[in-house]
């Protein structure tokens, strides 16, 4: 059983960045895809970017590709997502996750993944 936590987000200026992170607990990351997902208000669950387990390929939605970047520190079990050139529509409820151990599918959608953190806000002021 992976437990997933995450911590960052909070207030953040249009235009600013933050960095969330994401830690595992009861087992290492390291064969499990991680993935962030965000749900804002009356809106569903929608998939943010992810990482693979193998060689570390990152996916990432085309509303925050070239804004946004997934990495993953082995050494610290830890996964984060920088966000950067922050927008109000980016204010949500970001969800880190993990897959099973050596899945190897696609890591884009919410069913492809097991391990569910409680979620941080982010809140981006205009």
């Amino acid at each position: 059983q992976v437990q997933v936590v995450e911590s960052g987000g909070g207030l953040v200026q249009a235009g600013g960045s933050t960095r969330l992170s994401c830690a595992a607990s009861g087992r290492t990351f390291s064969r499990h895809a991680v993935g962030w997902f965000r749900r804002a208000p009356g809106k569903e669950r929608d998939f943010v970017a992810a990482i693979n387990w193998s060689d570390r390929t990152t996916y990432y939605a085309d509303s925050v590709k070239s804004r946004f970047t997934i990495s993953r520190d082995s050494a610290k079990n830890t996964v984060y997502l920088h966000m950067n050139g922050l927008k109000p529509e980016d204010t949500a409820v970001y969800y880190c996750a993990a897959t099973y151990s050596d899945y190897d599918g696609d890591i884009t959608s919410v069913d492809d993944f097991a391990y569910w953190g409680q979620g941080t806000q982010v809140t981006v002021s205009s």
